[in-house]
């Protein structure tokens, strides 16, 4: 049987790099697929080199991580960067079967001319968790080729992770690529001049929004909730037709059946979709381990297991629970659970429409979905006969607080904000938010300056201010941290 030559690859390593080659620029297609507003965020980990370390472009499956090193390849050209500087590896390519990095990059510099050793230039692994002990390799590339900066990716995500924590310590630094935000989303599909407009700043440093018409908004962020955190689903009716075939078939099941136990050793597979699909369905809902285990069988140290694989696969994010007093608890026996990608549901059951019951829980966590790429500490507050919904910390204060609903009905019966405004009361906060369908109004509420704003606009504004990093944390207009001294440290207490 004859070997594959050396020649062979060094074709196939030109045919993915067609920038070396006029018009010296990435393909035609890939510059008409629609920019994430991720691309601004990224750039710069791209074009740094005062810190010597590898990035590591993080996220769930199809979120468009291969797209943006591409866009990113495209402003690297346009910005000077002579093109056979550029690399680029699909690591999952057979042809690079049992090739190491350091092979990879011997085979860049015969198919370029470049002498990568003196030279700078850029090397780009995409899907790089195929190359066997990738992070102990990279770690020694970035120590020793000090012209070279290196970016690498992967769908694999908890497999990624937990390798660049453990390998690639002051070597590496992760770059996190969400789901689409529903400013992502409203971009895409060229609504966003016409659905939402820029406020004048009140007051310097701030940016508020409005929507002329909060119907046509709202219809645009039921479809969201229920297909917009993949780009190839907002772009193809067809995948929206049928979302289980793509989100949960090509995503979903990828991870739950081959990721996850590839990585833990997982032996029964269906016990964990099992857990997933319950935990979908319930999404923005408490749970707890003893009820988990109750309805399962299953043991609550699996349990816990399983939820962590889930987190760390992108899957979910877990949301944990402080009391009236915004204390922490020493045991985490409740918490929230919630989809990072809310389209996830209806692929495993069914899309939602905007008067259906669920709708409530699946704008949270939308919402929600927006802060998965930030390490902002949010938690959600619960007590007897009293909830909050989304809760900011800082170290041991309260800094904000919002509670999401979607009705109308709220805005004109403060008496079921009794939780809200206790919790506003006991943690010094003189404002508050709260979300509606439709109703934007702003009530002082015993002494509590209360801001009402549709849920699709409040969840527009997190996406935004977020990505723009202006520091606001999402806040809608001038809604900003309480005056004063904090309140004293709160000490920690049991869960009851």
């Amino acid at each position: 049987m004859k070997e594959i030559p050396e020649e062979q690859v060094v074709r196939r390593i030109k045919a993915e790099n067609p920038w070396w080659q006029p018009p010296h620029t990435i393909l035609d297609s890939e510059q008409k697929l629609p920019r994430r507003a991720y691309l601004d965020l990224f750039q710069p980990l791209v074009v740094q080199r005062e810190v010597r370390r590898a990035a590591i472009l993080l996220g769930p499956r199809r979120v468009g991580k291969t797209v943006l090193i591409h866009h990113a390849i495209h402003e690297l050209l346009t910005s000077g960067i002579a093109p056979t500087e550029i690399v680029y590896f699909s690591v999952d390519h057979p042809l690079y079967n049992g090739l190491g990095l350091e092979e990879l990059l011997a085979l860049y510099g015969k198919a370029s001319g470049i002498d990568y050793e003196r030279e700078p230039a850029f090397a780009f692994f995409d899907e790089i968790q195929y190359l066997k002990d990738w992070e102990t390799h990279l770690k020694a590339l970035v120590d020793g080729y000090p012209h070279l900066r290196f970016i690498a990716s992967g769908s694999a995500a908890a497999a990624l992770r937990m390798k660049s924590l453990e390998s690639g310590a002051g070597r590496f630094t992760d770059f996190l690529l969400p789901p689409l935000t529903f400013h992502e989303y409203l971009m895409i599909l060229g609504k966003e001049d016409r659905l939402v407009q820029t406020e004048e700043p009140q007051k310097p440093g701030t940016r508020s929004y409005s929507a002329p018409d909060i119907d046509q908004l709202n219809t645009a962020f039921v479809h969201y909730l229920n297909f917009g955190g993949y780009p190839e689903v907002v772009l193809s009716e067809a995948i929206q037709a049928d979302p289980a075939r793509f989100i949960k078939a090509d995503i979903i099941d990828k991870v739950l059946l081959r990721d996850l136990p590839s990585l833990y050793g997982i032996q029964d597979i269906q016990e964990l979709n099992s857990l997933f699909t319950t935990l979908a369905y319930n999404t923005a809902d408490e749970v707890s381990l003893e009820s988990l285990s109750q309805g399962s069988g299953v043991a609550k140290n699996t349990l816990k297991r399983y939820i962590e694989y889930l987190e760390a696969a992108f899957l979910i994010k877990v949301v944990h629970r402080i009391d009236r007093a915004g204390r922490s608890f020493q045991r985490a026996n409740f918490f929230k659970v919630y989809l990072t990608n809310p389209s996830m549901r209806s692929a495993l059951f069914a899309p939602l429409s905007a008067d259906d019951e669920a709708i409530g829980s699946l704008a949270e966590t939308g919402i929600l979905s927006q802060w998965f790429h930030s390490t902002q500490p949010l938690r959600y507050a619960r007590w007897h006969h009293g909830e909050v919904d989304i809760v900011l910390t800082a170290g041991s204060r309260v800094v904000w607080a919002v509670e999401v609903k979607w009705s109308d009905r709220i805005v004109n019966h403060p008496e079921e904000l009794k939780s809200l405004l206790t919790f506003c009361k006991q943690n010094r906060l003189d404002k508050t938010l709260v979300t509606t369908r439709s109703t934007s109004r702003r009530r002082t509420i015993e002494g509590i300056d209360v801001q009402f704003t549709p849920a699709s606009l409040y969840c527009y504004t997190v996406g935004r201010n977020l990505i723009e990093g202006r520091g606001r944390l999402g806040t809608i207009g001038d809604l900003q941290p309480p005056q004063g001294p904090p309140a004293e440290p709160p000490a920690a207490r049991k869960d009851s």
